[in-house]
């Protein structure tokens, strides 16, 4: 099958991380000699705060603020992994990937310098209000505070919107956007015919 490069994206609480997993299980059926590369920076970033350098300890004072990471860190978070791990023949998939329309910018240098062809952007689709009862009903850590959620909620709006709106317009990408704000049987299926045709 064609080399794959899927982008999901959309507001926090969309179920992302979980498309995305279903689709790697698709490729790895239908591709099994293929390697498939899984960059998700929401769980990098969760590790990264973990740690005890210099680096992780600023980080960490701006999540206590509640204020969005630098982007350079952002790049960091999947160019590292870029650097690391591809050959050329993998498919790949990311999760919540850019944030920012200058980061969407740096990522396309990235597809160029690695010669990724026509990169798919699968945008779900959810409310603002749809998503803040996903984060609170999931009860993660970083999903307990009412301001913790407004503030991701509101950067989504501010920095992912932006990135998402650029990538519906610009050329050499295959946008897809499917309502999310129904099960994840019948997100998957829609997800899985723009891709696969099927």
């Amino acid at each position: 099958m064609d080399l794959q490069t899927l982008i999901f994206i959309g507001r926090s609480g969309c179920g992302k991380g979980t498309q995305a997993k279903l689709m790697i299980d698709e490729l790895k059926k239908r591709d099994a000699e293929r390697k498939v590369i899984y960059v998700e920076t929401g769980e990098n970033f969760r590790n990264f705060l973990k740690g005890d350098s210099y680096s992780a300890g600023l980080s960490r004072d701006i999540y206590a603020k509640g204020l969005l990471q630098p982007e350079f860190l952002a790049v960091y978070m999947w160019s590292n992994v870029f650097v690391d791990s591809i050959t050329g023949s993998e498919h790949l998939v990311l999760d919540g990937v850019p944030r920012k329309q200058r980061e969407a910018m740096v990522l396309e240098s990235a597809f160029t310098y690695y010669k990724r062809p026509t990169p798919t952007i699968i945008h779900i689709d959810v409310s603002e209000t749809w998503s803040r009862d996903r984060l609170k009903a999931r009860k993660r850590v970083d999903d307990v505070s009412e301001d913790d959620v407004s503030t991701r909620l509101a950067w989504f709006e501010s920095d992912v919107r932006p990135a998402i709106d650029w990538y519906r317009n610009a050329p050499g990408y295959r946008f897809i956007e499917v309502n999310g704000e129904r099960s994840i049987e019948e997100i998957h299926a829609d997800i899985k015919q723009a891709i696969l045709g099927e």
